[in-house]
């Protein structure tokens, strides 16, 4: 029992999903007995049609570290669901699936009150039985539990996407993993070469005229749907943001700012053809910038941020980069300002 609550407290002691996920299959490798082959959570990813099995932790008999996909992987890469019948069962069940032979697989759904996660899978030599089941099922609604509590003090409580108090801690793992340095890691071989990120502001134009010609709740129903068009037209991997009122702001990896410009370009095409109900139709303008070595949270989204301006200054509807902008004369290069003031 005392080792149990340990591995209780230690779980619900981080505020990292990551390690919330890594945690967990170590407390089950260590509470189940005989000790499992393996222990291992993958989550369900990618747009419908297809959909992939992402590895958030595995912990294999003699491992002392989880092992895990990258964080931006491409989504081709990671095996298709239907490729695994007994845990796509799980899935769509949501109870629990046993596989025997010369290693018994179990299957657990994973899940949160928001959404269907994944499974958990549990490789032993014996077949677990209805003790170790009750057990792992116990421990599964306490993590779901908990990713609630990290739910809400994490997402926005209207659209779901992530808050603003979360984007710091986000953005310095993502320069981290930006510049020529990153090519040298594991995740950036797999890559191809270094990983070039991109921030950008998405604004809803005119959000104002929608709020007082409808009232509050038809401007809520806009943003609500914005973030459904948001999810629905980038990457699983791409984090989302709303920053309060109508502005958005997402963090995404791609190759060059051509496919970055795209991906975007892809949202305000979405967003200018979707009919919202009362309102009709709505644009967006969007800045984007690609994150460097050493960037702060607040210097690239002032960058993003002031090529929005651009874009509203100059008949809304638009992506614009910020690179091509200083490029082209049209705004000043920040990083020579700052040089010119130092000296």
């Amino acid at each position: 029992m005392a080792e149990l609550v340990d591995h209780l407290a230690e779980l619900t002691g981080f505020r990292d999903r990551e390690l919330l996920d890594v945690t967990l299959v170590g407390a089950l490798r260590d509470l189940l007995r005989p000790r499992p082959h393996a222990v291992a959570i993958y989550r369900s990813v990618g747009e419908a049609g297809n959909e992939r099995w992402l590895t958030r932790a595995r912990l294999t008999a003699g491992e002392l570290a989880a092992s895990a996909d990258p964080a931006w992987i491409d989504l081709d890469q990671l095996p298709r669901r239907e490729d695994h019948p007994e845990r796509l069962e799980a899935f769509r069940t949501q109870g629990i699936v046993q596989v025997a032979g010369p290693v018994n697989r179990t299957f657990f759904p994973v899940a949160t009150d928001r959404e269907h996660l994944g499974v958990m899978e549990v490789e032993s030599d014996a077949p677990l039985d209805e003790r170790d089941q009750r057990m792992v099922m116990s421990i599964l609604r306490i993590y779901r539990n908990f990713q609630g509590l990290l739910d809400y003090s994490e997402r926005d409580t209207l659209t779901g996407l992530l808050n603003r108090k979360t984007f710091d801690e986000s953005f310095m793992k993502t320069v981290a993993e930006s510049g020529p340095a990153a090519a040298d890691t594991d995740a950036g071989r797999r890559h191809g070469g270094g990983c070039r990120h991109w921030l950008g502001v998405i604004d809803i134009d005119h959000f104002k005229r929608v709020n007082d010609s409808f009232g509050h709740l038809i401007g809520d129903e806009v943003l609500l749907l914005m973030s459904r068009l948001m999810r629905s037209s980038f990457r699983f991997d791409d984090r989302l943001y709303r920053f309060g009122g109508e502005e958005f702001v997402v963090l995404m990896r791609c190759a060059d700012g051509e496919a970055a410009a795209h991906a975007f370009e892809r949202l305000r095409g979405n967003v200018e053809r979707h009919p919202f109900p009362q309102v009709g139709h709505i644009t967006v303008s969007i800045g984007f910038t690609e994150l460097k070595p050493g960037d702060t949270p607040s210097g690239a989204f002032e960058r993003a941020d002031k090529a929005v301006y651009f874009a509203k200054g100059n008949g809304r509807n638009q992506v614009r980069h910020h690179a091509e902008l200083v490029a082209s004369g049209h705004l000043a290069d920040d990083a020579k300002i700052g040089d010119v003031e130092l000296f």
